[in-house]
């Protein structure tokens, strides 16, 4: 057990140590605790005490409380180890590393004992009770994998540690498995959403990872529950789903649990409904095969959601049966919904334009040779530039989830190449930092071919060397050029013409490449 001391960060150990050395009870619990016998990394550091909130305060000066659970959070000054972890054997950056420390801090949540009150509202105790334990703690909480508390006391030759485990949560952890603490059906009538939690840690924690057969059904007989919980928390919950590698399986999960249909009903409406020849899997498994290969390629949470629900208009425009069957306009029903959907799950309003653009875009055509750029300039246009990238990903995920072999064919990477390529800049005389209205109050002219010439001569100058873009610099030119003669000046502008031919072509080809294009 006293492996535990090397993992846990040295900001922790003295919270613990000042606690103790104050008179009271301080232990390490939840996921902390799970995540140090899973031997992985905890991110977050939670302590359970029988100090109270004034005594925590007391002993922690430097600390804030914003809830009304009890629970302080201190704020620790990063120790020498870290700094030291940081700049390793780099003495100049263990310094500027030390300096730092001074504003820098571990933030941790220091809790009182507390027991379970009722739960009217399903979703915020009615009021907070102090608990005597850290039994009675470890009691009121979700599961047994995170009803576990470490502590330790340090002596001067070693320092031993504690665990209490009063609910088999090692044994738990051992045979990855989700088990309410106590009596399941009790456990979720105190507060609904841990019937998402039960999904979610299912598919986080790891492969492997099961809900026990009790708490399953509790969760099933039970799921009607979640429709009392605030709709921002469960999106909270169903996006710390989504960011997982095994996101398909969690949606999965949610829907063989009963809780999909009081998240998102409108995605279940496609299960077992049967799509055309284009595709070999009903409307709900494509959605999720799509979703599968999004999530294991690490596309960010926008394309997520938009992959998931990219066909979620299919079920209600379906016309006919069979492997002719037909799905028109079902982007446009699809993004109707989509917004819908989030709207109801409270995202944001970036989040929810983004993902709602990329569902109604989702079906765009595209054919090499029979599109051309000014349909590509449009779509670029309505999608964004900023999301082109973003809907090719989910055009991707749709052809996996279709069962193709390849997300990116030839035709995409084509489509690739043309969008940045009419994405970039023209190579024209507009880049120029002088105009045609330069051109004649210098010289004195009226419009005429002259102008266009000797502009011409001065993009030859700007492609040449880019820091020639210079007003000064080409106004001088522009003195220079006007003093030629008719003949020279056209030959020195058909030279222009000609190089930046050869730098277009040159760029072309490097675009193409880019893509494996021809």
């Amino acid at each position: 057990m006293n492996s535990f001391l090397d993992k846990i960060p040295p900001e922790v150990k003295s919270a613990i140590n000042r606690l103790q050395k104050a008179g009271f009870e301080a232990y390490i619990v939840g996921g902390c605790v799970r995540d140090l016998l899973r031997e992985i990394k905890p991110e977050d550091w939670d302590v359970a005490t029988n100090a109270l909130p004034e005594a925590i305060q007391k002993v922690f000066p430097k600390s804030y409380s914003d809830n009304k659970f009890g629970t302080i959070t201190a704020r620790m000054p990063l120790e020498k180890k870290a700094a030291q972890d940081k700049a390793g054997n780099n003495k100049k950056k263990l310094s500027r590393e030390m300096k730092q420390i001074k504003t820098e801090y571990l933030e941790i949540e220091i809790t009182p004992y507390r027991i379970e009150s009722e739960y009217s509202d399903l979703r915020h105790p009615d009021s907070v009770k102090w608990a005597k334990s850290i039994d009675e703690d470890l009691s009121r909480r979700d599961f047994t994998v995170n009803a576990i508390a470490l502590s330790y006391v340090q002596a001067k030759k070693k320092s031993e540690v504690t665990i209490i485990d009063p609910f088999g949560g090692q044994k738990d952890i051992k045979e990855k498995i989700i088990r309410a603490v106590g009596n399941p059906n009790e456990r979720f009538s105190g507060d609904a959403l841990r019937l998402m939690r039960a999904a979610r840690f299912a598919v986080t924690l790891g492969k492997g990872w099961i809900i026990s057969l009790e708490t399953a059904e509790a969760v099933k007989k039970n799921s009607r529950l979640l429709d009392n919980i605030s709709r921002e928390r469960v999106r909270d919950e169903f996006l710390k789903i989504m960011e997982t590698n095994r996101a398909h399986e969690g949606i999965e999960l949610l829907r063989d649990l009963g809780l999909l249909k009081y998240i998102i009903p409108e995605l279940e409406e496609g299960y077992s409904v049967s799509q055309n020849k284009h595709h070999i899997y009903d409307i709900y498994k494509h959605s999720l095969y799509s979703l599968r290969y999004a999530a294991k390629s690490c596309f960010n949470k926008q394309v997520k959601i938009a992959t998931l629900l990219h066909d979620v208009g299919k079920p209600r425009v379906k016309q006919g049966r069979g492997l002719n069957s037909t799905f028109y306009n079902h982007e446009v029903v699809g993004a109707r919904m989509t917004k819908n959907i989030l709207v109801r799950l409270k995202f944001s309003k970036k989040d929810t334009e983004k993902i709602v653009k990329l569902v109604r875009y989702h079906l765009f055509y595209y054919n090499v040779g029979e599109v051309g750029e000014s349909s590509i300039r449009r779509l670029v246009r309505k999608v964004g530039a900023d999301s082109i990238d973003e809907l090719l990903q989910v055009r991707m995920a749709d052809r996996i989830g279709s069962g193709c072999p390849k997300a990116e064919p030839y035709k995409l990477r084509h489509l690739r190449y043309l969008v940045e390529k009419t994405s970039k800049d023209a190579i024209s005389v507009k880049m120029l930092q002088v105009n045609g209205k330069d051109v004649m109050d210098v010289l004195n002219i009226t419009p005429g071919p002259k102008v266009g010439q000797i502009l011409n001569v001065l993009l030859g100058y700007a492609l040449e060397d880019p820091e020639k873009n210079d007003k000064a610099f080409l106004t001088e030119k522009i003195r220079e050029l006007g003093r030629l003669t008719d003949e020279k000046l056209a030959k020195l502008t058909e030279g222009a013409e000609k190089e930046k031919e050869t730098l277009e072509t040159k760029r072309d080809e490097m675009t193409k490449q880019k893509y494996w294009v021809t």
